[in-house]
This record gives C-alpha cells, structure tokens and sequence, in this order.
C-alpha cells in the first residue's frame, strides 16, 4: 500500500546484489512457515526502495495464497532459458524470477492479475499492480506462468543482470531462510 500512494515512476538506479535485496524483502514479510531459496550471486540496476516493494509483494503473494508453508525460489533467466531456474553466465542473462510450489495461478486469470482491484479472495487486490508498475518504471517486463513445482513463477526480463563466481544451482548451497 506503501508504494500504490507514491509514485513509482521515477526510479533512482543503483547497482543491486539480488540475493541481498531478496533476503531484505523476505525478513520484512510474514513468512510463517515458507522458505526462501535464492539462486544467483548477480547484481541489477534498480531502485533499492522499489526492487525490496516487488519482492515484497511477489512473497506476500505467495505466502497468502497457500496455507504458508510455500517455497519461494528467487533466480536467474537465461536469455534464450525456456523455464525458470535456469543461471546463465556473464553476458547470457535475460532477468529474474520469482517462483513458488502453491497452487499457482490459473491460465484463465493470468492476463488479469496484474489489473489494480484483481484479487483471487479478499485481498486488496493491490500487490501485483504494484510489482507490474515497479516493474514498467524501470523498463523491464513481467509476465506469470507456471513454475517448475508447480506453482507461480513471476519472470522479470528486459533486467539489466550481471552474473558474478557466486552463482549456484544447487540447493545446499543456495542461500535458504525461513522464519
């Protein structure tokens, strides 16, 4: 609600450790009994302020559309990736994502989520409107679709990503955070 009262549009860009901006969001949340995973040791340009709002939201909709106990995996696209979860390496990168294992989100209701007022029960209907603005001020695009357990996946492309040696893809050594 923060961020729907003020303006998104002018963004002031910095250099971003995504893992970071990740777990910053993630403790601001009420997580209950989901669990973070990020994937990536890249950097982004973004607004620090703007880029904790989208992961925020991306979280907070995750976590209130299951029964809590989601796991959310934040990663990297691979610019010619045709699923998320895939890291590129330097130069090959195309974005990032947000994805969960809930129920996901149905075929029918995907072009609608982002629409101010859209909510799949009594939320404000706010959340992804606001992680599509964030998204449209920095000139990036944002798109749902499924997950590879099953739930949402949230790709962000168009993103400004720089890969760094601290990439993995495997999950004990992925960054992992839980309330």
């Amino acid at each position: 609600l923060r961020a729907a009262r003020r303006d998104v549009a002018d963004p002031e860009i910095e250099t971003i450790r995504l893992r970071t901006a990740a777990q910053a969001a993630w403790r601001t949340v009420d997580t209950g009994g989901a669990t973070l995973t990020v994937r990536t040791g890249g950097t982004v340009r973004a607004d620090p302020t703007q880029l904790q709002t989208l992961f925020e939201n991306l979280f907070r909709n995750a976590i209130e559309h299951t029964d809590g106990d989601v796991a959310v995996t934040v990663g990297l696209l691979q610019r010619d990736g045709d699923s998320a979860g895939t890291t590129g390496t330097n130069g090959a990168t195309r974005g990032f994502f947000v994805a969960d294992d809930g129920p996901g989100i149905p075929p029918v209701e995907r072009d609608d989520v982002f629409e101010r007022g859209h909510s799949g029960d009594d939320g404000t209907g706010l959340g992804l409107a606001i992680v599509e603005e964030v998204a449209t001020a920095h000139g990036w695009e944002i798109s749902v679709g499924e997950g590879p357990d099953g739930g949402a996946c949230f790709e962000i492309v168009d993103v400004e990503v720089e890969v760094d040696d601290e990439v993995s893809t495997d999950d004990e050594e992925s960054a992992s955070e839980g309330d």
